[in-house]
């Protein structure tokens, strides 16, 4: 762990389904959610506030095949139940770790989990307790980068922290299938925008670019990353106006 005062108080940290699947085709790796727990709770410990907003790519890859055909809505809103899973499993991996979690849905699940309430969720932030924003935005056709972005805005985080499943940040191509792909350490979000990189969708980035919101991307392959990016060092590529 990093020493020092971070610099970052309050964070949003983006994780991808996959970055809870660990090795498996699909699903929820127990290990896996695991590490990423232990990574925020470190983090948490050194006094930053953290909100995490999570995919549901691990599930729903395995549901694809029942979605193929079907209504873009009605394929959303299980992507968005996919989610409500993830956050619940974080949770449960986080309060093992004796941090204080809650989860807030943007579609209301009352048994499992509060509805997403701004000022509720800045509370529970202020209150030194983790807040894991589920269900995306509650809307079909927006993407859990968009709920990133819009949750990070309303509760005033000072970054993103876009974690990738194993890639070091941003490269001009996928640089699993193209051997001369560049790293690029940092971009403004426009220039993202026009070179079709693909960080986030172009709603997420355009929305962090109009509101002056940086975005960190890194790999949460190693699981120290967290605390050296709040602790401010240069991990990954960094997006910003």
């Amino acid at each position: 762990m990093a020493d020092g005062k971070p610099v970052f108080q309050r964070v949003l940290i983006k994780l991808s389904g996959e970055a809870l699947m660990g090795d498996l085709e699909y699903g929820i790796d127990p290990e896996r959610v695991g590490h990423v727990a232990a990574a925020i709770a470190a983090v948490r410990e050194r006094g930053v506030e953290i909100a995490v907003v999570v995919g549901g790519g691990n599930i729903y890859r395995g549901l694809r095949g029942a979605a193929d055909g079907m209504d873009r809505a009605t394929g959303d809103y299980m992507g968005m139940l996919a989610t409500v899973l993830n956050a619940l499993a974080l949770q449960d991996a986080l309060e093992k770790d004796g941090v204080h979690t809650r989860v807030q849905s943007a579609i209301t699940i009352s048994e499992v989990a509060e509805p997403y309430i701004r000022r509720r969720a800045m509370r529970h932030l202020e209150k030194g307790r983790v807040v894991i924003f589920a269900a995306g935005t509650g809307n079909p056709f927006f993407t859990t980068d968009t709920a990133a972005a819009l949750r990070a805005i309303e509760v005033h985080a000072e970054i993103i922290l876009m974690a990738k499943n194993g890639v070091e940040g941003v490269y001009t191509a996928d640089p699993a299938t193209d051997p001369s792909a560049e790293f690029i350490p940092e971009i403004t979000h426009m220039e993202a925008v026009r070179r079709g990189l693909r960080i986030m969708d172009t709603t997420a980035l355009t929305l962090c670019a109009d509101n002056g919101l940086p975005i960190n991307v890194f790999n949460m392959g190693d699981d120290a990353n967290i605390d050296r990016i709040v602790s401010g060092e240069r991990v990954g590529t960094l997006v910003r106006t």
